[in-house]
């Protein structure tokens, strides 16, 4: 930085005093730096504090010095911040569709507990993998680009050493590629914090800001966050000297929630204090703790906390509850759960997690997933029979595309008392073309993915159902090869209304040009896609069904179905940015839903 703003400015940072090249021995270089900034006692202190901060704090000396460091720091970096031009609105990647889950236990190692956990949330995400434990000395991180499988075999799960660890899967994002924009993140100051995020942030911009021109080493809002909160903690030090370390966390998570826009569930593991999460006031994302008894037999008791309860069956914990909007929890180091309301929330959780996102075999909010796409196909299927004598549409077959659709299919399938039938055959081993890197690969994807059997198609009249149309991208080739499969006719159900609008809490649907509904009426998209008819789910069926099921939410985010945003904080402005700065049809190294 000091390179960067060059001589007159940093002078206008540093006063007087001069800057001495670092040259010499390592006591040499502290004692001339300490000098030159802030006094030789002082400064010989900060150094060896800041030596000793790349590991861990270890002391209650070390957290008081760490705590004037950063005082300082902030200082120096509001100066820089003052004197640096200024680049105009922030363009940051977003954290897409992700899973998260940490896990405490009292002995033993962790990391292949995290793997099985990783592995259960791999459908949400597969562009890459990371996972960080701790022995109660050091960190041990691993990430990459890849499956989790390929990521972490038998030589680095036996490396992640430590009996508590936190573990991240993710999608593509929007110019971010590298495996450095994979998480988990860590800053080494104050304490040393790991963080892990699901979400996106929507006011990254002013938040930038107020960090007061402290560099970032990548082009995530994740990290911004981490940040954030890291500053918070260090506040929350200083001005509080001497106070107990989980009081201090509640304090820095209640200051950073009230600072931060958007969707976040976010799992933290801080030195000295424990397993950390919280979530925003909104519950966007969803968040669930797990409970079960230490494996060693014990009557102790052990935690996880996962994007899905599904994680949970594998690994033996029990579902205890969904983490509550605006509320933090901590798992101290001795086992104990603690938790604090830190701002008033109210749950609004993203309906398309219920409907695309998450496994049917998990609950979220006190609803299951795979009862609600049950209650979708029930309320659709009324629908479609008011088609049928209205239009005289005429169905031989009730056919899902696998695998979202099922629940839906069978239930519209037992109301028409039509024959459901599994005529399109899914090969396990091609990703999820929503989650394809490039609109070029989705579209070659989607003919290695599924192959149309003759047998169920051939002479039919047949109705598709899927979980959501969005792009239309997979639909109009799947129609192709109904037909090339003999079918009469082909009509189409989607369980799910129209999607119109972006999605800026974590899903990457950043562009209305790029939605098949966009400036479309139902008949208008039935012709793009090559159908012999459409219908929709409406979106008034859809929230009475997420209502019904759980009468304490008054209001579900359906942003990308009605344009109601629940942060409060979207306008057009913003939506416009979103593809200005690289979101949007046609880039490289980044997905939206195809279907």
């Amino acid at each position: 930085r000091a390179r960067s703003v060059g001589t007159n400015a940093m002078q206008t940072i540093m006063g007087s005093s001069a800057v001495r090249p670092l040259v010499g021995t390592v006591s040499a270089r502290r004692s001339k730096v300490a000098a030159a900034r802030v006094g030789a006692a002082r400064g010989d202190r900060l150094a060896v504090v800041r030596s000793a901060t790349l590991r861990v704090a270890r002391t209650a000396d070390d957290l008081g010095a760490a705590g004037s460091m950063t005082a300082s720091a902030r200082v120096l970096r509001s100066r820089v911040a003052a004197v640096m031009p200024t680049t105009g609105r922030s363009r940051r990647n977003v954290s897409r569709m992700c899973g998260i889950v940490g896990i405490f236990r009292h002995e033993g190692q962790v990391s292949s507990e995290l793997y099985e956990g990783l592995l259960m949330l791999q459908h949400r995400g597969q562009d890459s993998a990371g996972m960080v434990t701790f022995d109660g000395t050091r960190f041990q991180e691993r990430k990459d680009n890849g499956l989790v499988a390929n990521i972490f075999d038998k030589k680095a799960i036996d490396s992640l050493k430590g009996s508590v660890g936190i573990g991240h899967v993710r999608y593509p994002t929007a110019g971010g590629l590298s495996a450095t924009e994979a998480q988990p993140f860590f800053v080494n100051s104050p304490l040393g914090i790991y963080l892990i995020h699901n979400g996106n942030l929507t006011n990254t911009s002013e938040l930038l800001q107020g960090l007061g021109g402290r560099m970032m080493k990548t082009n995530s809002d994740s990290e911004v966050l981490l940040n954030v909160f890291a500053e918070d903690i260090a506040t929350s030090i200083t001005s509080n000297p001497g106070s107990d370390m989980e009081k201090v966390a509640f304090d820095a998570a209640t200051k950073t929630m009230k600072k931060v826009k958007g969707a976040y569930s976010v799992i933290t593991m801080i030195n000295q204090v424990g397993l950390f999460a919280f979530r925003d006031q909104n519950g966007i994302r969803p968040l669930v703790i797990g409970q079960r008894k230490a494996v060693d037999g014990s009557d102790k008791d052990e935690f996880c906390v996962a994007s899905e309860d599904s994680a949970f069956g594998p690994l033996g914990f029990n579902r205890v509850r969904d983490v509550n909007p605006g509320e933090a929890i901590l798992i101290t180091p001795d086992g104990r759960l603690e938790s604090r309301q830190c701002v008033n929330g109210m749950i609004s959780p993203c309906i398309f997690e219920y409907i695309y996102l998450a496994r049917p075999d998990s609950m979220l909010n006190g609803i299951s997933v795979y009862e609600f796409q049950l209650e979708l196909g029930r309320r659709l299927a009324k629908r479609i029979k008011d088609r049928q004598e209205d239009e005289d549409w005429e169905i031989d077959v009730i056919v899902p595309v696998p695998d979202g659709s099922r629940p839906s299919a069978i239930e519209i399938a037992g109301c028409l008392e039509l024959p459901y039938r599994e005529g399109l055959v899914k090969n396990r081993y091609v990703g999820r073309t929503f989650i394809m890197p490039d609109q070029r690969t989705r579209e070659l994807s989607v003919r290695r993915k599924l192959n149309a059997m003759r047998s169920v198609f051939n002479g039919k009249k047949v109705l598709l159902v899927d979980d959501s149309i969005v792009r239309g991208t997979t639909m109009s080739q799947i129609v192709q090869m109904c037909r090339a499969a003999g079918a009469t006719k082909v009509y189409l159900a989607s369980a799910a209304p129209p999607v119109k609008h972006p999605n800026v809490y974590g899903v990457d649907m950043p562009s209305r040009e790029e939605f098949v509904a966009h400036n479309r009426d139902e008949e208008g998209v039935c012709e793009l896609l090559g159908a012999d008819g459409l219908i929709y789910q409406t979106v008034e069926d859809m929230l009475q069904a997420g209502r019904g099921m759980n009468p304490q939410i008054e209001r579900f985010d359906a942003s990308c179905f009605d344009g109601d945003y629940v942060s409060g904080d979207i306008d057009e402005e913003y939506l416009s940015n979103l593809v200005g700065a690289g979101r949007g049809k046609g880039r490289q190294g980044a997905s939206a839903p195809p279907r």
